[in-house]
């Protein structure tokens, strides 16, 4: 007698509905029912609108501040696990607050743990996310977490572009073995910015390790929030005689005045993914989708097969 797997179930947090919605089409699911009630206070209360019991279920959500967008997940995974999922997914696009995976003072907290322990305990039975902005966050979880990486859409992208006397760019320390992993695939050389802050988010000091002379550069990152060390980075280089000066972010915070530094900067376009909702447009920003790269990962899980094909980098 033979059993035939049943399809998973696909939803999405509200932050999250577009995306949710070409991950479906990409998939070929339709994107489930949820309904959110809202309360005056501003408390707010998810309700499948469909059976779940029994089901693998994959609920799409970035959770990038403010803090509402996290909230929305760890209530859509309380729902599930109180009606009887069997398997439930999270799949983070962007996994938010993972800045604070470490002490790097006195007093402070580990937002990336707490995060971590407070999708378990909601129900998540595992992770899928992208480019988290420190690898060792994964071992926060006690469930499995699928790690991808961009540069799966990024590098196709690139080679497309044949860009002449091309070098990968880094825009801190931190950012170098990412750098250099791009730098290896595409057969270019490799700079790197060396930078002190003065607080979150204010650079003090930015200095260039490296030529980008006569080059085309790429900077290469796993986020932009304020685009402050992009757009110096950007106008550094080219003060030191680069071509031209791009950069790949995977996820666009792009907070604050970030859209006005862009368009004022030397910057020639940023490439970003559509991780995070995009809220303002820009010719200079130009937006890769990630749905494919998730809906084929969703479909290997749920089929449990390899998704090692998914890890360029």
């Amino acid at each position: 007698m033979s059993y035939t797997v049943p399809e998973p179930k696909i939803f999405a947090c509200t932050q999250s509905q577009e995306l949710g919605k070409k991950i479906a089409k990409a998939y070929g699911a339709d994107l489930g029912k949820v309904i959110f009630s809202r309360y005056s206070d501003g408390e707010f209360q998810p309700s499948f609108e469909e059976s779940i019991r029994g089901a693998r279920i994959f609920i799409i959500g970035s959770t990038h501040p403010g803090p509402e967008n996290l909230m929305e997940m760890l209530l859509m995974l309380d729902a599930a696990k109180r009606a009887s999922a069997r398997h439930i997914t999270a799949v983070m696009p962007y996994f938010g607050w993972a800045r604070q995976d470490r002490k790097d003072k006195p007093r402070v907290p580990i937002a990336a743990k707490l995060v971590a322990k407070m999708l378990e305990t909601a129900g998540a039975t595992r992770i899928i996310t992208m480019d988290l902005h420190a690898d060792q966050i994964q071992g926060f979880f006690e469930k499995p977490v699928d790690h991808l990486f961009a540069s799966t859409l990024f590098l196709p992208h690139l080679k497309k572009m044949k860009l002449e006397n091309l070098t990968i760019a880094s825009p801190d320390m931190g950012g170098s073995k990412r750098a250099y992993a791009y730098s290896k695939a595409l057969g270019s050389d490799v700079v790197i910015c060396y930078k002190q802050r003065a607080k979150a988010n204010v650079i003090e000091h930015m200095e260039l390790i490296g030529e980008v002379e006569d080059r085309n550069v790429v900077l290469v990152d796993d986020m932009v929030d304020t685009a402050g060390t992009l757009t110096k980075a950007a106008d550094l280089m080219m003060e030191r005689g680069a071509r031209s000066v791009r950069a790949i972010t995977t996820h666009g915070l792009l907070s604050g005045s970030a859209f006005d530094r862009i368009e004022k900067s030397r910057l020639e376009e940023l490439i970003i993914t559509d991780s995070i909702p995009v809220r303002q447009q820009s010719d200079k920003v130009h937006v890769l989708s990630c749905a494919d790269l998730f809906a084929d990962v969703m479909h290997r899980v749920h089929h449990n097969t390899s998704i090692a094909s998914k890890f360029l980098m």
